[in-house]
């Protein structure tokens, strides 16, 4: 099973603004958050992370005897010139052409398409490679990530594009399960909280 974990809650996450690649710690309820997702899982052969601290803190609370691999594909979206900002703040048109357009790029930031290129590469290694951990059947390969890649690997597992993205909430601290069909990934669960660790947008 494919197991990807969207970190525990941030500062910025808790204040509302859009965090992307600013590097900011976990508060208190995030710490709080991690620790369950780490009661949550069950036998775990890999363990890969986003680079940013607040996945790898994720990861380290989870308390595993795996090592944990940073994978530089599983960042957050640049949100370039809005990188935390409010969500109310960002301009309505902007809001329309970034649910509209895929490829829409802020201002020194990075496109849905372009997370989602990344992510499905990054799931095609560790579906298909036939010699990867992942691939076993004795335990779990977790990816600790964020809100915009998790979506768009479960966008690559169903098989639909990148504006699936919109239709999806995905709290802090939660579990998604993707499953190792026999030749296609099959969506297990999405958003799963765990006990004590309820989540926030």
């Amino acid at each position: 099973m494919l197991v990807l974990l969207r970190h525990g809650e941030a500062t910025a996450n808790a204040a509302g603004l859009l965090l992307g690649r600013s590097d900011v710690a976990l508060t208190e309820r995030g710490q709080q958050q991690a620790a369950a997702l780490g009661a949550a899982l069950g036998p775990v052969v890999s363990v890969r992370s986003s680079p940013l601290r607040r996945a790898l803190d994720t990861a380290a609370a989870l308390s595993l005897s795996v090592p944990v691999v940073v994978d530089e594909r599983w960042v957050e979206v640049d949100y370039g010139e809005y990188e935390g900002q409010a969500l109310g703040d960002v301009p309505a048109e902007v809001w329309r052409q970034w649910r509209s357009d895929p490829n829409f790029t802020p201002v020194g930031g990075e496109s849905l398409a372009s997370v989602a290129e990344r992510v499905r590469g990054a799931c095609e290694e560790l579906f298909f490679d036939k010699e990867s951990a992942a691939r076993r059947s004795d335990g779990d390969a977790v990816v600790v990530s964020h809100v915009s890649p998790i979506k768009a690997a479960v966008a690559w597992a169903l098989g639909t594009d990148e504006e699936l993205a919109w239709r999806l909430h995905l709290s802090t601290g939660s579990i998604t399960r993707i499953g190792w069909g026999t030749d296609s990934p099959v969506l297990h669960s999405f958003n799963e909280v765990a006990a004590g660790a309820r989540g926030r947008p």
